[in-house]
C-alpha cells in the first residue's frame, strides 16, 4: 500500500472517530434535555391549572414520537421514565374532565404510555382508568369512542389487567361498537373483546349472543387469512359452546355460510375455529344442524382440512365428517382404518422418515379424486333431469 493511500485510510478513521464522538455528545446532551422535559411535564400536570395539563399531555405525545424516531429502545425508556415520573395519574383524573380537549389529550397521551410498555399498562388501570374509560365508550363522539376503545384494547393486552377490564362492563359497549362503530373501531373492538376472552379468572361469560350477527357480518365481509378473520372466528366459536350462540348463528343470514367458507379459505387458525364451531353445533344437536351444514357445502372444506390444517383441526374435520355422515358410529371406524392402510403404503413406498409426507400427498390426491368423482356424478344427474332428456308422458 502507498504512502498516499495509508495516508486516505488514516483521515477516514480520524473522520468517523470523530462522527461517533459527536453522536455521542448529542446523545447524551438529548437525555440530559429529555430528562428536564420529563421533570417539566410531570410538574405542570401535578400542580398546573387545566391549560398547563393540557399542554403536558401534548408534550407526552410530542416527546414519545421524537424517541421513537430515533430508535425503539430510547422510546420503550421513554415510557418507563415518564411512566416513573409520575404523571399516569393525573392523566387518568383529566380523563373525567367535562373539557373536551382535555380529555382527548390525556387518552392520547396515556395510549402513547402504554404501548409496549406492560408496566404502564398496568399502572394506567391501577390509577383507576377503566371507569372513566367505559363512560367514554358510551359517547356518540366518534372521535373520543374510538381512543377509548383503542385505550381499552391496548390495557386489555397485559395479563393483570384482564380481569378487571372483563368486570368492568366494558364488552357489552364494545359489541355495540361491533356494529355501529369506524372500520378501526370495530378492528379495535374485536382485538379487545378477543384479548378478553383469553382471562381465565373471569368468572363471568365476556360474550352473549347478541354478539354474533355483527361479528358474523365482520367475518362475511373480511379476508379469511387474516388475523381479524382469526379473532374473529375464535369468538364466535366461543359463542357456539352456547345454545344461545349456537341459534344466534344458525339464524345469522350467513351464518353457517360464513364458517364453512372460513374453513375453506382461512389461515391455519381461522379454519380450526370455524370447524371448532361447526362441530360444536352438530355435537350439540345432530339432528338440527347437520342438514344445515351440509346444504352449505362444507364437505369439500373439511376434506381438505383432514390433510392441510393443524392437529387440533384435522382431529376436529375428522369427527364433524363422522357426524355428517348418514351413520356416524358405523364410518367412523372405516375413516381410521383408512388413514392407517394409507400411512403403511406410504412408509412401504420412501421409508418410516418420509412416511407422514407420503400419505398426507396420497391422501390429498385421494380427496381431489373424490371431489371430482361427486362433482361429475352431480352434472350428470343434473343432466338427466333436464327436459331434453326427460320422456314425456
Amino acid at each position: 500500500m502507498g504512502q498516499e493511500e495509508q495516508s486516505s485510510v488514516g483521515v477516514g478513521e480520524e473522520e468517523e472517530e470523530t462522527r461517533e464522538v459527536v453522536e455521542k455528545e448529542e446523545v447524551e446532551t438529548w437525555n440530559q434535555r429529555k430528562q428536564t422535559l420529563i421533570l417539566e411535564i410531570s410538574s405542570k400536570l401535578v400542580h398546573g391549572d387545566l391549560e398547563a395539563k393540557i399542554e403536558a399531555a401534548r408534550d407526552i405525545r410530542n416527546l414519545v414520537r421524537k424517541s421513537s424516531s430515533s430508535s425503539s429502545s430510547l422510546s420503550s425508556k421513554t415510557r418507563s421514565k415518564l411512566g416513573a415520573a409520575g404523571v399516569i395519574s393525573p392523566l387518568v383524573l383529566m380523563l373525567c374532565s367535562p373539557n373536551p380537549d382535555a380529555r382527548q389529550v390525556s387518552l392520547l397521551a396515556l395510549l402513547n404510555l402504554a404501548v409496549r410498555n406492560e408496566r404502564n399498562k398496568v399502572k394506567i388501570v391501577t390509577a383507576g382508568a377503566v371507569p372513566p374509560l367505559v363512560e367514554l365508550l358510551k359517547f356518540q363522539n366518534g372521535s373520543l369512542r374510538d381512543l377509548a376503545t383503542a385505550a381499552i384494547l391496548t390495557l386489555s393486552a397485559a395479563a393483570l389487567n384482564k380481569p378487571i377490564i372483563a368486570d368492568s362492563g366494558a364488552a357489552p359497549l364494545l359489541v355495540e361498537i361491533l356494529s355501529s362503530g369506524s372500520v378501526q373501531g370495530k378492528v379495535d373492538a374485536v382485538t379487545a373483546l378477543h384479548n378478553l376472552s383469553t382471562c381465565q379468572e373471569n368468572s363471568t361469560d365476556i360474550l352473549d349472543a347478541t354478539a354474533v350477527p355483527p361479528l358474523i357480518n365482520l367475518l362475511k365481509e373480511c379476508k379469511k387469512y387474516s388475523k381479524f378473520a382469526e379473532k374473529t372466528s375464535a369468538l364466535l366459536e366461543i359463542l357456539s359452546n352456547s345454545e344461545e350462540g349456537r341459534i344466534a348463528i344458525s339464524n345469522s343470514d350467513g351464518g353457517i355460510l360464513t364458517l364453512v367458507e372460513t374453513v375453506e379459505d382461512g389461515s391455519l387458525m381461522s379454519t380450526e375455529h370455524a370447524v371448532g364451531a361447526l362441530l360444536s353445533m352438530c355435537q350439540s344437536c345432530r339432528d338440527k344442524y347437520r342438514e344445515l351444514i351440509l346444504n352449505e357445502g362444507a364437505v369439500p372444506g373439511l376434506l381438505r382440512l383432514t390433510v392441510d390444517g393443524t392437529a387440533e383441526a384435522r382431529e376436529r374435520a375428522r369427527t364433524l365428517l363422522d357426524l355428517l355422515r348418514d351413520s356416524p358410529q358405523q364410518k367412523q371406524l372405516a375413516s381410521s382404518v383408512l388413514e392407517r392402510i394409507v400411512y403403511d403404503i406410504a412408509t412401504r413406498v420412501d421409508g418410516a422418515d418420509k412416511a407422514a409426507e407420503t400419505a398426507k400427498r396420497l391422501l390429498q390426491d385421494m380427496v381431489k379424486r373424490s371431489m371430482e368423482h361427486s362433482m361429475s356424478r352431480i352434472q350428470q344427474r343434473a343432466a338427466s333431469c333436464t327436459p331434453s332428456n326427460t320422456q314425456s308422458t
